[in-house]
């Protein structure tokens, strides 16, 4: 599983789904995917090690991502959580939609997960900012990460509950820091929990950063060296809610 926040724009929150065998081959990853206009458009204009760096290029490496989980077990579920400044909510879902390798889109150039999550997307990005016409915004205003993160642990232990032996969930926080800037609530996080922070160099393999690392169940963690953080600010960090 990830966690998003204003440093960072996607983090996973993985836990071992509640299939027969409750077995940690298989995963549900809960993605919390930042939308906050703000942060994009600083990202977009002045990162300097990765100028250029789009909403839309950002979700060129992710999409792909989701459908690489959903190809290594037909078991495996992922579910979207999209985060804005003013709003937060579930975008896509795998266990109510079309397997993956059925799944079309419309027209047919991309997998139906592509346009599905996009069309989702477009929707809530829309909502969010007609709420923004709402409200006075002031500076660069935070995403709602603690709505987001609710969401997200509530879904997971109602997926849990719901199967026959009501095991307690193992969630490590993967975050995937592409901001100028690290997240010390994120370090946090992922330190407590047993999950992967890493700020990528490069982004423009981010996918092979997601694919490489997020991508892996709990099974295969406890036999391979993901990367670890050099050091974790442990300095008391804020939370952006409403």
């Amino acid at each position: 599983m990830q966690l998003l926040c204003n440093s960072c724009r996607v983090f996973l929150l993985m836990a071992s789904t509640a299939s027969k065998l409750y077995s940690d081959d298989v995963s549900l990853v809960v993605v919390l995917l930042d939308t906050n206009p703000f942060f994009w458009a600083i990202a977009k204009n002045s990162n300097n090690s990765n100028p250029n760096l789009s909403f839309s290029k950002f979700l060129n490496h992710v999409l792909p991502f989701l459908n690489s989980i959903l190809l290594l077990n037909q078991i495996n579920q992922v579910v979207v959580i999209a985060t804005g400044v003013n709003s937060c909510g579930y975008i896509y879902d795998s266990s109510s939609s079309p397997p993956a390798s059925a799944a079309k889109s419309e027209n047919g150039n991309m997998p139906g997960i592509f346009s599905r999550v996009i069309q989702k997307l477009e929707e809530f990005v829309i909502k969010d900012q007609q709420l923004s016409k709402d409200e006075s915004v002031v500076g660069n205003p935070s995403s709602l990460l603690s709505g987001s993160l609710s969401l997200a642990l509530c879904y997971i232990q109602r997926v849990f509950r719901s199967g026959p032996l009501h095991p307690h969930p193992r969630v490590p926080i993967d975050s995937c820091v592409v901001g100028a800037q690290h997240s010390a609530f994120l370090q946090q996080a992922s330190y407590i929990t047993g999950g992967v922070y890493i700020k990528p160099q490069h982004l423009d393999g981010l996918f092979q950063y997601l694919t490489m690392v997020f991508a892996t169940d709990l099974q295969s963690r406890s036999f391979l060296q993901l990367p670890r953080p050099v050091g974790v600010d442990f300095r008391a960090s804020y939370v952006p809610h409403s």
